[in-house]
């Protein structure tokens, strides 16, 4: 049956692996053409008929993935199966994003290796040629988060790491909903990201809705959608979320904030797969694949009687649990390092790393804001200064020193139960400082006492959650 096929092109750089991956092929009945470099394989693919692409993304003389691009130009039609020595969900997602149809991540074994290529030929062979460029997405309604890849978010290679990343590779094939938990910060949306490109729903739309920062009076009307003149204001009619993630994902984010009216139609939506607009009365049929995170214990909502039991069950079939950063010991030097070289690069700066002294302190750093904070602090060092190596001098005034900042993340702030005293450490470390300044740390520290929850921080601060995730995305963006 392999013997009219067309050959497979594997490009391989390391010898030995290339040698390994081609005896395994070859026993299986394929036929194999190597390369071992980017040239040598945009050479052969012109010469070739090969549909099926064993790319790896780590070449000597061009990078993976904008030589996959080449080839998806020159031939759309291709398969392409790209393979990481690293592990790295993010580079993976990215890869999918470009074109990109499944990824090997090293080392798998043969099994792996040739469930993959027979789902490549039977997938090449079934559908027609795709598009040198991707359709448009769907039109996105209005208070959808926009989904990114922040440098850093999934780079590390902790143990608690890589079980994740392996979690990520085992369930993204299927159909089960994923319930990402997590302090904030800590790449939730990220993980559901690479759930989505790493299934057979990554052509289809990825849509992100947070459940937390939309008013509880139009969350349904995002969620399911509204016809024209359901209510005041409803001047046409608005596809909802679940509609614009057809063929794709829906990812609810803070799903636990969600009211209890509308956690009722999310239970039907999910028995009947069938949506219904505000103001409609005929269903439409959707097929979506959900996945949900949430900053706070999901078991503790249910027992507090704000989220459904029978809801939580039905959502809660794979749970990924996102590490705090200060339990993944170095990989905030990696997260650090990484940011700092692509955030220059964006500048048009050099820095040479982190000094000895910046990398002991950011390993006794309790990082309350997690990956996110990590990214912010790099960032504003990448603009300020000039480049060279990253010294403590760099580092902004807003980052506190070990001990103050583990004295804040420990103990609650501005207790309501006890009358507000002032501790005179801590108010000469705010003396001079600007007011806005001030602002941050008390929210970030606000939000370290309460585990990342914004609702709880917003509560004590008596502003509104959505308030503070304004905050929170316009110090990501600076």
């Amino acid at each position: 049956m392999t013997a009219s096929l067309p050959p497979i092109l594997l490009i391989e750089d390391t010898p030995s692996l290339q040698l390994l991956y081609r005896a395994a092929l070859t026993k299986a009945g394929y036929a194999v053409i190597t390369a071992g470099t980017a040239a040598e394989g945009l050479e052969l693919l012109r010469e070739a008929t090969s549909q099926v692409i064993l790319l790896d993304l780590v070449l000597p003389d061009r990078d993976g993935l904008d030589l996959m691009r080449e080839m998806l130009q020159l031939r759309p039609g291709l398969h392409v199966v790209v393979m990481t020595a690293h592990g790295s969900i993010n580079k993976a997602v990215e890869a999918m994003r470009a074109g990109a149809h499944e990824f090997l991540v090293k080392p798998f074994d043969e099994a792996r290796l040739l469930n993959v290529v027979s789902n490549a030929y039977k997938t090449t062979s079934a559908k027609p040629a795709r598009a040198k460029s991707p359709p448009p997405a769907p039109p996105q309604p209005v208070a959808l988060a926009t989904s990114s890849s922040a440098t850093g978010d999934f780079i590390g290679s902790s143990e608690a790491m890589a079980a994740i990343h392996a979690t990520i590779v085992s369930v993204a094939r299927s159909m089960a909903t994923v319930f990402i938990t997590g302090e904030s910060g800590t790449g939730k949306e990220l993980c559901a990201l690479a759930v989505h490109g790493n299934s057979p729903r990554a052509n289809g739309p990825f849509i992100a809705l947070n459940c937390g920062a939309i008013p509880q009076d139009l969350l349904e009307s995002e969620v399911f959608g509204h016809m024209k003149g359901s209510f005041t204001g409803a001047i046409s009619d608005k596809p909802g979320a679940a509609t614009a993630a057809d063929g794709g994902t829906l990812f609810l984010d803070e799903v636990c904030e969600m009211a209890p009216a509308l956690q009722t139609k999310l239970l039907r939506f999910l028995q009947t797969s069938t949506v219904v607009p505000v103001g409609a009365t005929r269903p439409r049929k959707v097929n979506v694949r959900i996945v949900c995170a949430t900053n706070r214990d999901p078991m503790d909502a249910v027992r507090r009687g704000q989220f459904r039991e029978d809801l939580f069950y039905r959502l809660f079939v794979v749970p990924i649990h996102m590490p705090p950063l200060r339990e993944r010991g170095d990989d905030v030097i990696e997260i650090a390092e990484t940011a700092l070289a692509r955030f220059a690069q964006e500048e048009g700066k050099q820095f040479d790393g982190l000094s000895p002294e910046v990398r002991a302190l950011f390993r006794r750093l309790p990082w309350p804001g997690n990956v996110r904070q990590v990214l912010n602090v790099i960032r504003n060092v990448a603009v300020l200064h000039d480049g060279g190596v990253l010294t403590s001098a760099m580092l902004p005034a807003s980052l506190p020193q070990q001990a103050q900042e583990t004295l804040i993340a420990q103990r609650p702030a501005f207790p309501s139960d006890a009358p507000t005293q002032t501790d005179p450490v801590a108010l000469d470390s705010l003396l001079g400082r600007p007011l806005a300044e001030i602002e941050r740390m008390v929210i970030e520290a606000t939000l370290a006492s309460h585990k990342g929850s914004v609702p709880k921080a917003a509560r004590v601060l008596e502003l509104s959650p959505s308030t503070l995730y304004r905050k929170i995305e316009a110090w990501t963006k600076r």
